[in-house]
């Protein structure tokens, strides 16, 4: 019989974390168009840096096995070369928080957001290459020989046509197909590059698949009927702020306690 795959919630940082791309804080690949009065940044998110452990605390009782938590690179390295390791520190007890209630963790090194210094169009630039392999195993080397799954980019595909073809995301650029191609083409250099490094490869999870809560009842229990890939995903736990924010969340913060915000049809269609 085939085993049913993984399914975990997501924690996509820069929506939800809060601290980044205000005056003083991290700056990611937002800053100039939040600058410009675009759109508006994430803010305060929703607390979650501080809150870690408390919302982690909720994720059993929804019936998930883990959860895919996003790692900011903006946050771990503000400015090329200076990394601040109290932010890897922190990720790292998230980590072992999350493991420690038997939880599995996947970290995907980059979502949506990207570090500032790397530029609106990283993935065109043949530097960045090196650069994203270096700061992968500085994650995977900090947590230690933690028991987790690692994801180089959570959606690949989507970088490239939200910033390439149709200016969703930056660097905000619309039908430049040729840019499309050679940005695929150097995420792929990535992806392979991560593949084969001894250090990450190993954690690599070469399987999954998205469920997204805007999604209708019917659509969430077929995809949770899969057994073809090793490990779906529910976007998310927590909506979030900014440009980057989910369709939905599954927990809200009333009267400073986290609640359940989901309906007992929803919740039923997950488990």
């Amino acid at each position: 019989m085939d085993e049913r795959p993984r399914l975990l919630v997501t924690l996509e940082g820069y929506a939800v974390e809060g601290g980044m791309d205000r005056p003083y804080e991290p700056a990611t690949c937002y800053r100039p168009t939040i600058a410009l009065g675009r759109h508006e940044g994430p803010g305060d998110g929703t607390g979650l840096w501080r809150d870690y452990e408390a919302v982690l605390d909720l994720v059993p009782g929804f019936g998930f096995d883990g959860v895919r938590l996003s790692v900011e690179w903006a946050r771990i390295e503000p400015r090329r070369g200076e990394v601040d390791g109290a932010a890897l520190d922190r990720y790292a007890l998230a980590v072992s928080h999350a493991l420690a209630m038997g939880l599995d963790v996947t970290l995907v090194l980059v979502d949506a957001a990207w570090p500032a210094w790397l530029g609106l169009e990283a993935w065109l630039l043949p530097w960045v290459v090196p650069v994203m392999i270096e700061h992968s195993r500085r994650v995977v080397a900090h947590l230690n020989g933690l028991d987790v799954g690692v994801l180089g980019f959570s959606d690949p595909e989507r970088l490239v046509s939200g910033g390439f073809v149709d200016a969703t995301a930056p660097p905000w650029r619309t039908g430049a197909s040729a840019d499309a191609r050679s940005a695929r083409s150097q995420l792929a250099t990535i992806e392979g590059a991560l593949e084969h490094d001894d250090l990450v490869g190993p954690k690599l999870v070469r399987s999954h698949r998205c469920i997204s809560l805007d999604q209708s009842v019917d659509a969430i229990v077929a995809a949770r009927a899969t057994s073809d890939v090793g490990e779906l995903y529910v976007r998310s736990m927590l909506r979030g702020t900014g440009p980057t924010a989910a369709p939905r969340g599954l927990i809200v913060k009333r009267d400073g306690v986290w609640v359940n915000d989901a309906s007992a049809e929803l919740l039923d269609a997950l488990r």
